[in-house]
Formats: C-alpha cells, sequence, structure tokens
C-alpha cells in the first residue's frame, strides 16, 4: 500500500475509533464512517471490508504499539521505574476518558455468539499486553528497581482494574482520584523503597 493509502487508512481508524467509543461496536455502521472520513463508500471500501476489519485493526493496533514501546525502551536500557511512570500514566488518564473507551464496543463485539472464540483479538490483545507487563516487570526486577513479586499476578491486577473503571465510567459517575489510587498502589507493589 502506498504512504496515502497508508495515512487514509490510519485516518479512518481514528475517526472510526471515535465513532465505537460514543456508539459501541454494534450502532456504528460503514455509513457512519464515510460521513467521519468524508470518504465515498467506494473510498471507504478501497480500504476496509467492514466495521468489523476496521474495528479489529484498532484492537490490535493498541496492545502491538505498546509492546514495541517497552521493548524499544528495555533495549536502549531506559530504567524500568520510568517506563512504569510513562505507561502508569497513560493508564490512569484513559480510565478518566470515558469518552474514548471502546470498552463497550470491545463487549458488544466479543460477546456475539457468531464470533470465534479460536479467532479472539481482545484474547491475543490481552496475550501481548500481558507478555508486555512480564517483560517490563521482570526487567526490573533484574535491574534492582523493583521487588521480587509475581510478574503475571501484578499486571492481572492492573488490567482488570483497569478495564473494570472503563466499563463502570461507562455506566456511572467516578470519583477522579480512582485511576491514581490504582496505579500508585501498582507501584507500591513493585517499586523498592528508596
Amino acid at each position: 500500500m502506498s504512504l496515502k493509502g497508508d495515512k487514509t487508512r490510519q485516518s479512518i481508524r481514528e475517526k472510526a475509533y471515535c465513532l465505537f467509543a460514543g456508539k459501541g461496536f454494534k450502532e456504528v455502521t460503514m455509513k457512519d464512517i464515510c460521513e467521519v472520513t468524508g470518504l465515498s463508500r467506494g473510498g471507504l471500501y478501497r480500504h476496509y471490508e467492514s466495521t468489523e476489519q476496521i474495528f479489529l485493526e484498532i484492537v490490535n493496533d493498541f496492545s502491538d504499539r505498546q509492546k514495541k514501546e517497552v521493548v524499544t525502551k528495555i533495549e536502549q536500557h531506559i530504567p524500568a521505574a520510568d517506563i512504569l511512570e510513562e505507561l502508569l500514566a497513560k493508564y490512569a488518564a484513559e480510565m478518566l476518558d470515558c469518552e474514548k473507551s471502546i470498552s463497550l464496543a470491545i463487549y458488544e463485539y466479543y460477546s456475539n455468539p457468531a464470533i470465534s472464540k479460536e479467532n479472539n483479538s481482545v484474547k491475543r490483545q490481552y496475550e501481548i499486553s500481558k507478555e508486555t507487563w512480564v517483560e517490563l516487570i521482570n526487567y526490573g526486577i533484574s535491574t534492582g528497581e523493583f521487588r521480587r513479586v509475581d510478574s503475571e499476578a501484578v499486571f492481572h491486577v492492573l488490567v482488570f482494574a483497569y478495564q473494570g473503571v472503563r466499563m463502570y465510567s461507562r455506566l456511572m459517575e467516578l470519583e477522579r482520584g480512582i485511576p491514581s489510587q490504582i496505579t500508585g498502589e501498582i507501584k507500591r507493589l513493585l517499586r523498592k523503597e528508596t
């Protein structure tokens, strides 16, 4: 695909993301995406065959991008504590921004019985995210910045708290301090006393 085609696909995904965040998965149509992107139906179909294809690229892109960023920083020997701070700051900001959460759309999409459980992108995203966090935590343990902990257990505490806040924030107004409480506890679990 050409550079222009790649930019168009990126623009489609960014604008479709906002639709999925606002309407969920089930309510978004290719017509809606045409309207927000300014593309004709033919122009949109030149890049994507369905809302499902666009949605799955959005879901997969998040975990792939995060893994690449973390691995690059580890390879550059950036301190684990710095990487942790940056990631947790992003997570806290996302937890507060319920308008940009696609958690509802993810739930709608994957709760459909017709979706193949063997080819589950959320499971793939979860596994990549887990690998990323376990790698970061183990890196921090090896550099002496983090305590010896069960890396997978810390990941589970973080990811399920994160997703819970994202989902609940769609249903009710949450106290603004909740994300910082969660990220603060993750830091306390990991960082050694100085």
